[in-house]
């Protein structure tokens, strides 16, 4: 009998990655395409390019592809299979659903969801969350997004938007700046650990330090933290606080049994980790806030890749069933 194997795709602002799997979450090989701007028709050819070259690897080794799954940045509207992925020009409701099942349908099952709840399905098969029925992935990279997992199963909304929590309201007042990703982001995604920066810099006066010029990075902000910079600590220590009472929220909304912080800020961040759980401990639910254990990715930045091996799976048993 030939061995199944199956697809898992994660598509990103600049890059498409992808992976052949064993049933048992073993990686067979992998690629990756850059998208170099590429949007609409074109990201979606990249995508086919790579699973075609996936499938002539599984035939040449006569294993037998059962299903494709496929990771968006984004949401992923589950009626019609549309997607919506804001770093990539041209998929506003785009039709990539049904784009991929017409070339692919015939050979293997196929299921496309959002990045953080691929990233909270694969902590759940093989990473922090096994074992768990309510627990809570928080991906910080160039944006803010949680996976939720309740009872069991992932909690998607009324439209397919659950999670969308950097838009999460921690700050008063209203300030326009939060309209294009929300508060929560605004200060403590990759992007806004910058943006904090930034603004801490510019405030103080005589400040000449390595985080005063502009197009600032993360990566300056962390580089300059090691040096003892004072910006980079007064921007953490912000950053910290509003990572903290995020984590206190989900406590007290959700009563998760674990919070899992990933995503390609955690990474270096991880050093954080106490200082967040003391922040959260300040404003979340007295009870709740001890029952659940608050820990680091265990996949790393390859959750959202076994994340869309775990969706090709699961969406294979579900149309054999």
């Amino acid at each position: 009998m030939r061995n199944n194997c199956y697809i898992g795709i994660d598509t990103g602002g600049t890059k498409i990655a992808a992976a052949l799997f064993s049933a048992g979450g073993d990686i067979l090989t992998q690629d990756t395409v850059l998208l170099e701007g590429a949007g609409g028709s074109d990201a979606a050819a990249l995508m086919k390019i790579l699973i075609r070259s996936l499938q002539e690897h599984a035939a040449r080794e006569d294993l037998d592809l059962r299903g494709i799954g496929i990771c968006i940045p984004g949401i992923v509207y589950h009626d019609s299979g549309n997607v919506w992925a804001p770093n990539i020009p041209g998929w506003d409701n785009y039709p990539l659903l049904r784009e991929l099942r017409a070339e692919f349908g015939d050979t293997a099952a196929i299921r496309i969801d959002s990045d953080r709840a691929c990233c909270i399905l694969a902590e759940t098969w093989l990473g922090a969350a096994q074992g768990c029925r309510n627990a809570i992935f928080v991906a910080v990279g160039t944006g803010i997004g949680a996976g939720i997992l309740v009872d069991g199963r992932i909690l998607r909304g009324h439209g397919d938007i659950a999670g969308a929590t950097g838009w999460m309201a921690l700050q008063r007042p209203y300030e326009e700046k939060y309209d294009a990703c929300g508060c929560f982001e605004y200060y403590a995604s990759g992007d806004g650990i910058a943006r904090t920066a930034a603004e801490i810099a510019k405030s103080k006066t005589g400040y000449s330090g390595p985080l005063s010029g502009t197009a600032l990075r993360a990566e300056d902000v962390f580089s300059a933290y090691r040096k003892d910079d004072p910006v980079a600590r007064e921007t953490f220590e912000n950053v910290i606080g509003l990572w903290g009472m995020a984590v206190a929220n989900y406590v007290s909304l959700f009563n998760p049994e674990k919070v899992i912080f990933g995503g390609g800020v955690f990474g270096p961040a991880g050093q954080f980790l106490p200082r967040i759980i003391r922040e959260a401990r300040k404003w979340a639910q007295p009870i709740g806030i001890t029952q659940v254990s608050i820990e680091l990715t265990t996949l790393g930045k390859d959750a959202g890749l076994f994340g869309a091996g775990r969706l090709a799976i699961l969406q294979e048993k579900k149309e054999t069933s």
